[in-house]
């Protein structure tokens, strides 16, 4: 492929889920169009078009889940189903022009620095082509993770995960299981068990769970926050600051959480009354070390006479007989996985090759890290929306997406500096600053009631947390506000009539 035949652009940003899209917006709103945005799928809407399993909801109330610059009056429900986040979405790609931008069908097979041209070289499934600066917002939960259970391949009946759930099998009169507890499954349980002639819900560890307060948004509501805008940055506002009330609870008192643990055995207790049942189901761990769930059907479903709980993992399947840890058997005619993704082992690490000529694996190979959650040493012109140690326990993901987003405009703005008209500058984390920053955070974390010992997806398989971020919302939005130089090593290209080959030099 000759290079004029190889499309260059300033900005590719990978993947379409609020991440994604929320830089393509940011870049517009900036007056940046020159970029592309690479979709691996024939749509946009990343989780929230994965994940059509029965029940999909959002956890985190609508009017806090979604863009500050983009609100939604007419939000149906106070945590609102995948159908009407998915449209959500689709209404943003269009309201600010985003879909001349999208490159469909174009999974990103391999990504490579030029240290020369000071650029990035991908190759994609619908063509090779060049860019100046990457955004990764491929996101944490994109990649489905299925556990290696021996056997499995041997299973005659229905296999599949509830990120890719199968809605041409009929899962009426079927004996079905469950494997895992978490977010996912405590949604689509109660939507299939009735359907189900059995199922075996494979618990690993129980989860704490508290009560959906969810409800109907009145018609008189909606109108109001159409016609007020006032009234919906109030609400906005509200959950905000309930949320960020509630962090140093998370992050340096857990013993405070004491109350949310009496509310949640107090609706397991008023849910179950089979005691050994009920023992089954009770943590014992701290809540919040994994994440707390909102059900008000998941513990009636486990009630009923059609529902066996395994209190053990799934250990081994011999043809259509499933063995738990714990030697308890069952039959069944389809398997569904629960399990959650590839958190603390992004797949586009792999993919990724820096100005080092190591990948992002090999970079992460003792933990992610990156600066600020963004960008990552070794890696030039390279940011992350959801990176290492962005993660929430207790609020909305899109609030550290937007903050992020402030990120990303400052350090195009000093490329632009750096650069001049030909954008040909790159900056590059210091390890020191990387380092020294993710020791503040490790350092935090220590006290935070997601290092309080129980196995959960915020940590990695050396047991260091890499997912969560261990502050409030507005604190991040502080500390992402601008790019601060002295944490960079900038990269200039000297004028061809200077040197031969074309070098970057370091800018002091």
């Amino acid at each position: 492929m000759t290079e004029r035949q190889r499309t260059h652009v300033r900005v590719a940003v990978i993947g379409s889920g609020f991440g994604g899209l929320g830089a393509a917006i940011r870049l517009r709103r900036e007056g940046i169009t020159d970029f592309v945005v690479l979709e691996r799928a024939d749509a946009i809407g990343g989780t929230w078009r994965d994940n059509t399993y029965p029940g999909c909801a959002c956890d985190v109330p609508s009017h806090l889940y979604s863009f500050s610059f983009a609100p939604n009056p007419a939000w149906p429900r106070n945590f609102s189903g995948q159908p009407h986040i998915r449209a959500y979405l689709e209404r943003l790609t269009d309201t600010f022009g985003i879909r001349p931008h999208l490159r469909l069908d174009s999974e990103v097979q391999g990504l490579r620095w030029d240290g020369e041209l000071l650029r990035w070289e991908l190759e994609t499934a619908s063509g090779p082509l060049t860019a100046d600066v990457v955004v990764s917002a491929t996101g944490p939960l994109s990649d489905p993770r299925i556990p290696d259970v021996p056997g499995l391949s041997s299973f005659p009946g229905r296999v599949f995960h509830s990120s890719r759930w199968d809605h041409g099998y009929d899962l009426r009169g079927k004996r079905v299981a469950v494997v895992g507890t978490g977010a996912s499954a405590i949604q689509f349980v109660p939507e299939i068990q009735p359907e189900a002639a059995h199922l075996t819900l494979f618990q690993r560890t129980p989860a704490w769970v508290i009560p959906r307060a969810d409800r109907r948004i009145s018609g008189a509501e909606q109108w109001l926050h159409d016609k007020l805008p006032v009234t919906r940055v109030l609400r906005r506002g509200t959950l905000w600051g309930m949320r960020e009330l509630q962090v140093g609870l998370f992050t340096k008192w857990p013993d405070g959480l004491a109350i949310l643990e009496r509310i949640a055995t107090s609706h397991l207790r008023k849910s179950i009354a089979d005691p050994a049942l009920r023992a089954a189901l009770t943590p014992s761990y701290r809540i919040g070390c994994k994440r707390i769930l909102l059900s008000n059907d998941y513990y009636p479903a486990l009630a009923r006479p059609n529902v066996d709980v395994v209190a053990s993992g799934l250990a081994e399947v011999r043809g259509s007989t499933l063995v738990a840890s714990d030697g308890t058997e069952t039959e069944a005619d389809a398997i569904i996985f629960g399990t959650g993704f590839r958190i603390t082992d992004q797949p586009i690490g792999d993919r990724a090759t820096g100005a080092e000529g190591r990948t992002l694996t090999e970079e992460w190979k003792d933990g992610m890290a990156a600066l600020r959650g963004t960008t990552v040493a070794g890696f030039p012109n390279f940011l992350q929306i959801i990176g290492p140690n962005t993660g929430l326990g207790n609020s909305s993901m899109i609030l550290i997406i937007e903050a992020q987003l402030n990120y990303l405009a400052d350090y195009l703005r000093q490329l632009d500096i750096l650069g001049g008209s030909s954008h040909k500058a790159a900056l590059t984390p210091r390890r020191s600053a990387v380092n020294a920053w993710n020791r503040k955070l490790q350092a935090r974390l220590t006290r935070s009631v997601w290092n309080t010992g129980c196995d959960s997806w915020y940590l990695d398989a050396n047991g260091r947390n890499t997912t969560v971020w261990p502050g409030g919302t507005g604190e991040f939005r502080r500390v992402t506000r601008r790019v601060d130089l002295a944490e960079y090593q900038a990269l200039r290209a000297p004028r061809p009539a200077d040197r031969a080959p074309l070098a970057a030099e370091a800018v002091r």
